[in-house]
């Protein structure tokens, strides 16, 4: 998976962020998650090797961005410019932006924007009912032209037919929680999505099962290594 972290750090504003990944990771190394800096690969995609070629390469792969922090950021606003004419330059890149503030998507959105690049796909995450209806309303209205759903940590069963409906969504992922303090998944609950998915002939992913498991009346507590795996042995990944 290619990666491209302009900044790094971020603040907690939802009940999916409670155990955030970027916050135990930096606890290691005693980091404060919640300062909000550029990295040392801010260029990343315009860095070229010494025969003039561009490192980060076109291999097909998906560039997921800001996965330390989010996109739209109050404190990134200015940087946020820099970053979209990066990602206008690498037309043959296809970017992805997850965002739990889509609500700011416009705040320096470039000029040329129109009804979006081609090659960025925004990703609006929404972990339960709540998030989902406060912010998908906005996530249809916005210029979007590759639009996703994430679930991830899913918390509940979520309901997102009337979203759906409108055709605007193209893939919905799903997945529960990571890390010893994770909240339960349940496959029910990811079902439920699927079958919605299918109703609607929208594509679905089920992404990772999470920590902790319930299938049925059985729990599982599954390790960080094989939560991927043993969603894509479910065989539930649904493409109309």
């Amino acid at each position: 998976m290619a990666v491209w972290n302009p900044w790094h750090g971020c603040k907690k504003i939802s009940p999916g962020c409670l155990n955030c990944y970027v916050y135990r990771r930096d606890e290691q190394f005693g980091k404060d998650s919640s300062v909000v800096d550029k990295t040392a690969n801010f260029s990343l995609p315009l860095c070229k090797n010494r025969a003039g070629e561009y490192k980060l390469k076109n291999t097909g792969e998906t560039v997921y961005t800001c996965m330390t922090s989010d996109f739209f950021l109050p404190e990134a606003d200015e940087w946020r410019k820099e970053a979209w004419r990066i990602i206008r330059l690498r037309r043959e890149l296809h970017f992805a932006i997850v965002t739990k503030r889509i609500q700011r998507f416009l705040i320096s959105l470039p000029d040329d924007w129109g009804n979006g690049y081609d090659n960025v796909t925004i990703v609006c995450t929404c972990e339960n009912q709540e998030q989902a209806d406060a912010r998908l309303p906005a996530f249809l209205r916005l210029p979007i032209r590759n639009r996703e759903i994430i679930m991830e940590p899913m918390l509940e069963e979520i309901h997102i037919e009337k979203y759906l409906a409108t055709g605007k969504i193209q893939t919905v992922i799903c997945g529960g929680e990571s890390g010893e303090n994770a909240r339960l998944c349940r496959y029910d609950w990811i079902l439920a999505v699927r079958k919605q998915c299918v109703q609607y002939q929208t594509a679905f992913h089920f992404k990772q099962t999470g920590a902790k498991f319930q299938k049925g009346d059985r729990l599982y507590r599954i390790g960080r290594q094989w939560q991927e795996a043993q969603a894509r042995k479910a065989g539930i990944d649904y493409m109309p």
